[in-house]
């Protein structure tokens, strides 16, 4: 029969790169819609895995040099295609074993509630009781139920390995596996110490510096700072909310929650690159909440994870839209063709 020492070999031998376990009880008290138990109602434990965001793959956006690789490898890449490939076959090992899996890696467009938690009414519970398709559990709060980390300001997921430079995937199954600590309850450093470099950075300014959400989780009370969800969903594609009416030319991407959205000091596009694996446009690379995080707890020295060199070697830099473009001068002389005019709207 596996045991928990054996589910964790095979993961990090699949992939994983950080295993942790909780028992269900653990989820005692979860709102219904974001309950593992309602999707499989024998479940025993929850299995959670952390999948590190290459550092690498943020180096381009830090330089202002390539976007893309980030949006891909370290989004998209990783969220679609590495991380259900082990959350698959480890189901498929234990399934072998006799007991059922529910692999998830990441979470279903069709869920109930949105980012924020409030109800979309978009189906309706087939009994009683019962909660409503889909049901939506929120991964980093399972991270934090298997043992993985602590919950930072941002609401990022902080682990000793990588602070908040993850992304975690699930399996619910009826096998009893023994479960690991809470961080809280380790002798591993404290991650976030609430230093609010992820307030300061984030381009949106969408982590309140003072309003809060507090839950307890498993006897502990947690909480984060209370994320605008809508700034961050603009921010994050690079663009920046006004006001002020905008010429076609003008407009960084359509519309959003009502508001004019221009471009913003923290994008060098003209208008918002296509997506790519169906999300992670990523275009501010997650300056605040995961850059400048991350840039804080290298410096403390408390993450396992080390390099020789620090991430932050020249000044951030921003783009002046007011101001006529500087190209590099062999994009110009030995460009395919003319060197595109920032007015104009580009042709796909």
């Amino acid at each position: 029969m596996l045991n928990s020492e054996d589910i964790k070999k095979m993961a990090k031998a699949m992939g994983a790169d950080a295993v942790g376990i909780g028992n269900i009880e653990r989820w005692e008290g979860a709102p219904t819609q974001m309950d593992p138990r309602q999707i499989m109602p024998e479940a025993r434990s929850v299995i959670a895995m952390a999948f590190r965001v290459m550092r690498g793959s943020l180096r381009g956006i830090e330089e202002g040099t390539f976007f893309s690789n980030y949006s891909a490898m370290g989004y998209g890449g990783i969220t679609y295609l590495y991380m259900p490939m082990t959350v698959i076959n480890l189901s498929k090992m234990i399934e072998d074993d006799g007991f059922e899996a529910v692999p998830m890696g990441h979470q279903s467009d069709w869920r109930m509630i949105d980012n924020e938690g409030f109800g979309r009414l978009s189906s309706r519970p087939v009994a009683p009781g019962r909660a409503a398709p889909d049901v939506m559990i929120h991964l980093r709060i399972a991270a934090f139920l298997c043992g993985l980390g602590e919950i930072g300001y941002s609401k990022m997921l902080l682990t000793p390995q990588f602070g908040p430079r993850q992304r975690v995937g699930i399996i619910i199954t009826d096998a009893e596996l023994e479960p690991d600590p809470l961080y809280p309850d380790t002798d591993g450093p404290q991650l976030c110490n609430r230093c609010m470099a992820c307030v300061k950075d984030c381009p949106g300014e969408a982590i309140s510096p003072t309003d809060t959400i507090k839950v307890t989780l498993a006897g502990h009370e947690v909480e984060w700072a209370d994320i605008d969800c809508k700034a961050c969903s603009i921010a994050f594609r690079g663009g920046l909310e006004t006001e002020e009416p905008l010429s076609e030319n003008d407009q960084y991407m359509p519309s959003t929650f009502g508001k004019n959205v221009a471009r913003s000091p923290w994008t060098p596009f003209v208008k918002k690159p296509r997506n790519l694996y169906n999300t992670g446009q990523a275009v501010c690379g997650a300056r605040g909440c995961t850059r400048a995080c991350m840039i804080t707890l290298e410096s403390r020295g408390v993450l396992e994870n080390k390099f020789k060199d620090k991430f932050r070697r020249r000044k951030p830099w921003t783009v002046d839209w007011s101001s006529e473009p500087e190209y590099p001068e062999d994009l110009i002389m030995h460009g395919d063709g003319p060197v595109p005019d920032p007015k104009v709207k580009p042709v796909d």
